[in-house]
């Protein structure tokens, strides 16, 4: 079954002359972990919030699991989607308990479920439950507060997940670690997952499929063994080559 259907999806800001996203029509299958990149301006966040109703479209249509999200309310449809975003977005006054918490709190799931709830997340996204639960978002480092991010917007189990770049601003090791739990948390939950990053290696490494967009459109989405064996248009070649040129810059080095 299709998790999300974009259906010749256009986005105009007002006071510009162009189109953030123009046009743009895709299918992504329940299960898939889809990332979406392409330098700044591109239009890929603004694809993203379109998912969750932070942006409604000018034109066309968005359908998530065969019903049209217009005809639902912004704040049904964001409920029933986890976001992360790049700064975590925790609120600094919570505990990190509190902060997992928010969603099913609004949902008034009784406090035994919501904390059994949080130790579980914690545990999947490596954090020891009894060492952070009641520590603060300032006590955490940067990776550590991703962590609880991520395990936030897992909190009601949604079927689908948006990332905007949520590693982005983690340095080099952790930003490895990170990816690797998340293919791990992929793979144990199976959610349809829309992963935004202009790191190509980042992509590559996480997609099951890459959605490359350049200038509000989709330029080639497919696997990325099929994006590097045959990259298309002239952006897409650029991205490639650009990769392959570091990879050749660090084995000179090496060798």
């Amino acid at each position: 079954m299709n998790a999300i259907t974009f259906t010749n999806v256009s986005k105009q800001f007002p006071k510009t002359n162009y189109k953030a996203v123009k046009s743009v029509s895709f299918e992504i299958e329940e299960g898939e972990l889809v990332t979406i990149l392409g330098s700044s301006g591109c239009g890929k966040t603004t694809l993203l919030k379109m998912v969750n109703r932070l942006y409604d479209p000018d034109e066309g249509d968005i359908v998530l699991f065969g019903e049209n999200i217009r005809d639902v309310d912004p704040v049904v449809v964001r409920r029933r989607i986890g976001y992360v975003i790049q700064q975590s977005g925790l609120f600094p006054h919570m505990t990190i308990e509190d902060n997992i918490s928010t969603v099913p709190k609004l949902l008034k799931w009784d406090r035994k479920k919501q904390q059994e709830r949080c130790r579980n997340l914690m545990e999947l996204v490596g954090l020891d439950y009894e060492k952070f639960h009641k520590r603060y978002p300032h006590e955490l480092s940067g990776g550590q507060q991703q962590r609880v991010g991520l395990a936030r917007a897992l909190a009601v189990n949604p079927k689908i997940m948006l990332m905007d770049e949520p590693f982005g601003a983690i340095d080099a090791i952790n930003r490895l670690n990170l990816q690797d739990e998340l293919k791990k948390i992929h793979r144990e939950t199976n959610q349809t997952i829309l992963f935004v990053t202009h790191d190509i290696n980042e992509a590559f490494k996480l997609g099951n499929r890459v959605m490359i967009m350049n200038e509000g459109k989709i330029c080639r989405f497919d696997t990325p063994q099929n994006v590097i064996r045959q990259p298309g248009d002239a952006f897409t070649q650029s991205l490639v080559q650009s990769a392959m040129d570091q990879e050749k810059f660090w084995r000179e080095y090496r060798d």
